[in-house]
C-alpha cells in the first residue's frame, strides 16, 4: 500500500522540521510534547517573538533569522543561569514563502541545536497576509531556587556586563545604510547574537537579565525591581573596536540601543572574584561599569567629564 499523501502543511513540517525534533516531541505528530525535567531541577521557560522589519530585515538570510530567534531565547535562559532543554516554535509566513526559505531556516536551527544542545519539541505553522512572524518558547532547567531574578540587587552591588555593548544597535544602523562596517563585525552581531550560556552566575549575581532593549533601559528594570538606583560610568562600558571606530556621536546609541543580548548583572563585592573566575572558565569577558545605590529607581550615566549624560529615550519600546 502506498504511503498516504500528506496535506501541504504537514508535508512541510515533515520535510523541514521533523528532523529537528528531539525526545518528547512525539515525532511532531501529536498536539503536544511530553517532557520529563531532570530530577530535582526547576524548569525555566521564556518566550520571544520576532517580526520581519521589526526584529530582522525581510531580506536577511533565513538561516540567520532562525539562529537569532533561537539565540535571543537562549540568552534569557543564560540570564537565569539555566541549562537549555528544548523549545516550541510558531511560524507564520505568507503563502508566497518559498520552500528554499524554509530549508534555510531549518538548516539554521539544526546548526544551533547542535551547538547549544537543544532540540525542537513542537509548535505550529500558519499562513499570514502580513510579514513573517515568529515566536519561540525555550525551556531550560536550574537547581531548585537557583534561578537569577531581576529583583535582589542591594546598595553597593556592582553593575557588571558581559562582552561588549552597542554592537547590535550599530549593526542595525549598518543594515539600514546609516553606518559603515568594513569588518562586517557590527552587522554580524546584529544578525547573530552570542547567548552567554555556561557562565555560572547562580549564587554569584544577586540580580540579572539580558540586554535586549538597551543597556540603560534594562538597567532601569533592575532598579525598579530592586527599588534602588544605579550609576554607571560611560567610559567603563566595554565597546568593540568597530564601535569605538564609529566615533563619539554613536555613544548614546550604544548605551540605549537594543539587540546586544549580553548579560547585565548585579554582583555583591564579595562575589566579584568568583564572577571573574567563572567568566574566565567560560571564556566570557566581564566588566564592572558602575554600582547600585539606595535611592530613587533610576539610572544615572556619567559622561567623560563626570556630568550626567542626557540620553533622551532610554531604550527600545514596542509601544
Amino acid at each position: 500500500m502506498a504511503d498516504p499523501v500528506l496535506p501541504a502543511e504537514f508535508a512541510l513540517i515533515a520535510r523541514h522540521f521533523r528532523p529537528l525534533a528531539g525526545p518528547g516531541a512525539l515525532d511532531l505528530q501529536d498536539d503536544a510534547a511530553i517532557v520529563m525535567p531532570p530530577a530535582g531541577r526547576d524548569l525555566v521557560l521564556t518566550v520571544d517573538a520576532m517580526v520581519a522589519e521589526v526584529h530582522f530585515l525581510a531580506d536577511d538570510p533565513p538561516d540567520l533569522v532562525a539562529r537569532k530567534l533561537l539565540r535571543v531565547n537562549l540568552s534569557d535562559l543564560a540570564a537565569k543561569g539555566a541549562v537549555p532543554l528544548g523549545y516550541l516554535m510558531t511560524i507564520s509566513t505568507p503563502l508566497s514563502t518559498s520552500d528554499e526559505w524554509f530549508a534555510g531556516f531549518a538548516a539554521g536551527l539544526a546548526h544551533d541545536q547542535a551547538a547549544f544542545g537543544i532540540t525542537l519539541l513542537g509548535g505550529d505553522t500558519t499562513s499570514t497576509p502580513g510579514p513573517v512572524s515568529l515566536s519561540l518558547t525555550a525551556i531550560g532547567h536550574v537547581a531548585p531556587g537557583a534561578a537569577v531574578r531581576r529583583n535582589g540587587a542591594a546598595p553597593g552591588d556592582g553593575v557588571w556586563v558581559t562582552g561588549t555593548i552597542g554592537d547590535g544597535a550599530l549593526g542595525l544602523a549598518v543594515a539600514q545604510g546609516r553606518l559603515a562596517d568594513p569588518s562586517g563585525e557590527l552587522l554580524g552581531r546584529y544578525r547573530l547574537p552570542q547567548p552567554r550560556l555556561g557562565l555560572a552566575i547562580a549564587g554569584v549575581a544577586s540580580a540579572g537579565m539580558d540586554v535586549s532593549d538597551g543597556l540603560v533601559q534594562d538597567l532601569g528594570h533592575l532598579c525598579r525591581a530592586g527599588r534602588l538606583g544605579a550609576e554607571i560610568d560611560a567610559a567603563r562600558v566595554p565597546l568593540s573596536a568597530p564601535a569605538r571606530a564609529a566615533g563619539p556621536d554613536w555613544l548614546a546609541t550604544c548605551l540605549t540601543g537594543g539587540d546586544d543580548y549580553e548579560l547585565l548583572l548585579a554582583v555583591p563585592p564579595g562575589c566579584e572574584g568568583t564572577l571573574r573566575a567563572a567568566a574566565a572558565a567560560a571564556g566570557v569577558p566581564v566588566t564592572r561599569i558602575g554600582a547600585f545605590h539606595a535611592g530613587e529607581p533610576r539610572v544615572t550615566v556619567r559622561g567623560p567629564d563626570g556630568a550626567p549624560m542626557a540620553l533622551g529615550a532610554g531604550g527600545w519600546s514596542h509601544f
